[in-house]
């Protein structure tokens, strides 16, 4: 993990971004202020493939909130599954979504969620681009940035999707001055009947 940058002025707003997948879950974080992009972080959180679908799981989690706790961005964006050949693949990948919608959620982050499609066209121009040129114009766009693998690059055209989708404006001011200590959240209702 590489040391936490210091904390962010009033006229930007961090976003993170996440490319979900069970074997390895990539993560990028922009700061956005105004039409600026700055290159904060990115990198993977691996899972361990001789572990059971639910160990897998805690670790994705495990990794994800880390990374949220260390860099505490303001908004979030995950990538939307898309449907595989396979219906195994495509479920599986859809529980490591999940994951990476839960972990911004839980610590009160507005999440958003893009079709692979939308957030090609919204980098490059063209919702049927290849990953190189995804990766050229994230070059252009983050140029100080050194990218951690490909699942990470893709994070960050995540992140980069929602700044230039409106994702960052509105709610800038609400996310900035809530109470980040007591996320206010629904849930569900435990009840339980307990013997003393």
């Amino acid at each position: 993990m590489t040391e936490r940058k210091p904390h962010i002025t009033s006229k930007r707003q961090r976003v993170i971004g996440f490319d979900p997948g069970l074997r390895k879950t990539g993560w990028g974080i922009i700061d956005v202020e105004g039409s600026r992009l700055i290159h904060v972080a990115n990198g993977i959180v691996h899972s361990d493939a001789n572990y059971s679908l639910a160990e897998r799981l805690v670790q994705l989690f495990d990794g994800l909130q880390q990374v949220v706790i260390d860099w505490e961005p303001q908004a979030a964006a995950v990538e939307e599954t898309f449907v595989n050949k396979n219906p195994m693949s495509t479920l599986k990948l859809g529980q490591a979504r999940g994951i990476a919608l839960l972990v911004p959620s839980l610590a009160g982050i507005a999440v958003a969620e893009y079709s692979p499609n939308h957030i090609k066209k919204t980098v490059v121009g063209s919702g049927h681009a290849g990953k190189a040129q995804v990766a050229a114009m994230l070059k252009i766009l983050l140029p100080q940035a050194v990218i951690n693998g490909e699942d990470a690059g893709d994070a960050l055209a995540v992140a980069i999707c929602h700044a230039h989708s409106g994702g960052t404006h509105g709610s800038l001011h609400k996310t900035m001055t809530q109470d980040r200590t007591t996320p206010h959240r629904a849930g569900a209702q435990i009840l339980f009947r307990g013997h003393r």
